[in-house]
């Protein structure tokens, strides 16, 4: 029946590209795989028809509408409302009797109950929901026909909690279905072998029915670049602030319809907010979308672009994904992407269809940026996407879905075993993981016996099941793996809600304080229970909100692509627009330092009023630079007692202390070859300063381990049940991060080989400081050199280390003053003030 597909093809003018052909037959083969192809380029259609093809050759007269035949996962809410209009479009068309909705935590309360008892056709859903589903006693009757499970933005879950909460679920129905296919789509993304293998796990020798299936060639991308009307040769993080402001506003006015991404929800803000004080004439046709507005407010902004309404929307990553917004024409990207896969998928926003060609226009934070601007643009020429290694063996999500299944209709241990080791994430558990696992949901651990709470799964004739109906409820509440700042609804005195702000920020307001949020200025009213009470505000003086999340580091390609670019730099290759505008830039830092190769560390000594500083260019991103500057600084204190306070950046990192650093000797160099030289180079594979050995170690001495490992508890603690967050609004974040640490507490003294500890702490070193990278960070260094410059002041380099360090202990006003200052001194030095 895929003639009949053809032709509704044609009836709109359009003829099926091979790839989609490719994957429908697949899919009547009894195929599952991965989709890999561009945004706006027919993935959903490629998914969506061989189902329908199917039915179609087997239907008879009778036009019934079928049970469940397709399951749609989607990582985002905001993307069920279009996936259905997309998927619900053929039907009619191909007479096709079949009921597309979808069920996500948006869904009216009557339309739940009644998919509880009868699911449509195909159901679009996010995981949280489809884990929902799997409580129900009945769910094994609800999926009983399914044939199709597909899995919307892959990319989007893979390497997250959330991902192997998919993996779980997609076990629960391959098992019930072994016939059961499964198909992935993902635009942006680098290990597609490894994606597969999340997706769709090979088991014992049996062979994988799967392919990939690469979609059309890379579609056209045009990425352009603001420059300011002149470059600093010092710059430092987010110094151009709203100078390119005009650039913006000029680039809008050359567009119909225009999506202007930041990196945060506190950046989207602001932008907003100066966009519609230079041009007051967009008021209406300028909207603001995060995921911290209302709902309905969302939604209001999302339609309005598809009805090409708005002249241009201010967005965060809440409109990165597949949302067909096709009235767009351009992107404009504020500050770095600080990912290349980040920028392509933001780029596919506009020209959002089979062969139109994407435009994203770069607004770059600080000049350095600019080189970021240039190193993406050759990584997305050389399809160098970043990798996104799958998560192994989360014990707090696999705790949270035993209490799943012995919910729903409950399960026998081996049984359920077999099932969970067929997943990507579970494949390595071994007999001791799973026995703990199992104790814990039904005693409690070593630690916790003695409280009834906490033994929610009971065996009963060789089943475990969940007898208590108060902990049913409190599982369903907190099913899930997303974890965040506990929010405060905003709302006006006198009703209408506007979003949440958290509650960190909403402690600090005083009645009368103004502050910008959802685009509006507002005072500050009171907070009363979990409400944010506000009225509108005449003044526009203001703070704007802070989300947690903070600023996004780069990313392993785009850091490789950089260290070339560099490396370009340092034989006079000074390639496009962007390298020749920072060119001034990096000839002073070459002239009073160097540029590094791109197997070369540059080690950068000054001496300053301040102390001695250490200036180390890794260039491998910020979370990476602060696992090493505690690292390097820890063994250089083993040699000498020493004090060190710490800046880093994307770039690098600063150490300073009042004496100098005994870096000669930590680097196994004689004070012959240091002494006196103003520059001197090693291979690094004779630097026990920067050896892997002892790597895991050394980290958390150097930092404080515990206090962190109880933070990221809190995540743990919360998906595995053992902290109850409640219902919304019902416990403040200072009551769940006391009950969280307390527990942390009580397991460190009375059970410390908690597997749940271990998995904090293992979280904390591969999440927070990502120690993978960090090792692989050292063998680069390992297998380069090491290069030491004695410089007499700052480098332009050096220069953002400096000034992320005064940040800290100085109010906005007084920091801009000195760092003028600074910049007035230096450029001086350099040879001319700009």
């Amino acid at each position: 029946m895929l003639r009949l597909i053809e032709e509704w093809f044609a009836r709109r003018g359009w003829t099926p590209f091979p790839f989609q052909r490719e994957v429908w037959q697949a899919y009547l083969a009894g195929e599952s795989g991965l989709i890999h192809a561009t945004t706006g380029g027919g993935k959903t259609y490629a998914a969506w028809l061989g189902p329908l093809a199917e039915w179609l050759a087997h239907a008879t007269s009778e036009r019934t509408t079928p049970a469940l035949r397709v399951l749609w996962i989607t990582p985002l809410r905001a993307l069920a409302a279009d996936t259905v209009e997309a998927l619900r479009a053929p039907l009619d068309d191909l007479g096709v009797p079949w009921q597309v909705e979808a069920r996500t935590g948006d869904t009216s309360a009557a339309v739940r109950a009644r998919q509880r008892r009868r699911l449509p056709t195909a159901l679009v859903t996010t995981p949280e929901s489809l884990s929902l589903l799997l409580t129900q006693p009945e769910w094994r009757d609800l999926f009983a026909d399914l044939r199709l499970v597909v899995v919307d933005e892959w990319h989007e879950l893979l390497s997250t909690k959330r991902g192997v909460q998919v993996e779980l679920a997609l076990a629960r129905l391959r098992r019930m279905r072994p016939d059961l296919r499964i198909w992935g789509l993902s635009a942006t993304m680098g290990d597609l072998d490894a994606a597969l293998d999340a997706l769709i796990p090979r088991t014992g020798d049996q062979p994988l029915h799967a392919r990939i299936v690469r979609g059309l060639l890379p579609k056209p991308i045009v990425i352009e670049t603001l420059f300011p009307d002149a470059i600093e040769r010092f710059p430092w993080a987010g110094h151009l602030g709203l100078r390119l402001l005009p650039q913006v506003v000029a680039t809008i006015e050359q567009g119909e319809t225009s999506l202007v991404f930041t990196n945060t929800r506190s950046q989207a803000e602001i932008w907003y907010q100066a966009l519609l004080d230079a041009r007051p004439d967009w008021a209406g046709m300028l909207a603001l979308h995060h995921g911290s507005l209302d709902r309905e407010v969302r939604e209001w902004v999302e339609e309005a672009l598809r009805e090409r309404r708005l002249r241009c929307v201010v967005c965060t990553s809440s409109l990165d994904l597949g949302v067909d917004f096709s009235p767009v024409d351009q992107v404009i990207q504020i500050g770095s992407p600080k990912g290349v896969a980040r920028l392509l998928q933001r780029a596919g926003r506009s020209g959002h269809r089979p062969g139109a060609v994407s435009k994203v226009t770069c607004a770059p934070a600080s000049a350095l940026e600019l080189i970021e601007i240039a190193a993406a643009r050759d990584a997305i020429a050389q399809e160098r996407l970043e990798a996104r290694p799958p998560l192994e063996s989360p014990l707090d999500v696999l705790v949270q879905h035993l209490v799943t299944c012995a919910l729903g209709g409950g399960f026998a241990a081996d049984e359920l075993l077999a099932e969970v080791r067929s997943t990507r994430a579970f494949r390595r558990l071994s007999d001791a993981e799973w026995q703990w696992a199992l104790d814990f949901v039904v005693r409690g651990g070593a630690s916790l016996r003695a409280y009834p709470e906490f033994h929610r799964v009971v065996e009963r004739d060789g089943r475990y099941v969940v007898t208590n109906d108060a902990v049913a409820r409190r599982h369903r509440v907190s099913i899930g793996t997303i974890v965040s700042e506990t929010a405060l609804k905003v709302q006006y005195a006198r009703g209408g809600t506007l979003g949440t702000v958290e509650e960190s920020f909403a402690a600090r307001l005083k009645p009368g304080d103004i502050f910008f949020f959802a685009g509006k200025a507002l005072e500050f009213v009171q907070l009363r229970d979990t409400t944010v009470f506000v009225r509108k505000a005449e003044r526009r003086e203001g703070v704007t909100p802070r989300w947690m999340g903070g600023r996004m580091p780069l990313s392993t390609e785009l850091s490789r692509a950089i260290r070339t670019r560099i490396e370009e730099a340092r034989s006079g290759v000074f390639r496009g627009a962007e390298m020749e505008a920072v060119r001034p830039l990096l000839e002073v830092q070459s002239r009073w330092s160097l540029l590094p190769g791109a197997d070369e560390l540059l080690i950068e000594r000054v001496q300053t009023r301040e102390g001695h500083h250490l200036f180390i260019y890794p260039f491998e991103g910020r979370l990476v630079h602060e696992g090493m500057a505690a690292l390097i600084a820890f063994r250089l204190s083993r040699l000498r007692s020493i004090t060190f306070t710490m800046a880093m950046n994307d770039y690098g990192f600063e150490l300073l202390a009042p004496e100098p650093a005994p870096l000669a000797e930590a680097l196994g160099v004689t004070l012959d070859t240091a002494q006196g030289a103003q520059q001197w180079s090693i291979a690094g594979a004779g630097a026990p300063l920067f050896s892997s050995e002892r790597l895991a170690d050394d980290i958390l001495a150097s930092l404080n381990a515990t206090e962190m490992a109880k933070r990221q508890f809190r995540e743990i603690a919360r998906i595995a049940g053992l902290v109850y967050e409640g219902f919304p609004g019902e416990k403040s974040a200072r009551q769940i991060q006391a009950s969280s640490s307390l527990m942390y507490d009580v397991f460190a003294q009375y059970d410390p080989e908690n597997r749940l500890l271990e998995q904090a702490r293992r979280e904390v070193l591969e999440r927070q400081l990502e120690q993978s990278r960090l090792a692989a960070a050292l063998a680069r260094i390992a297998a380069g050199r090491i290069t030491v410059v004695n410089t007499p002041r700052p480098t332009p380099f050096a220069f953002p280390l400096l000034v992320d360090r005064l940040r800290e202990s100085l109010s906005s006003e007084k920091l801009a003053d000195r760092v003028r200052k600074m910049q007035l001194a230096l450029e001086r030095e350099a040879g001319g003030v700009q």
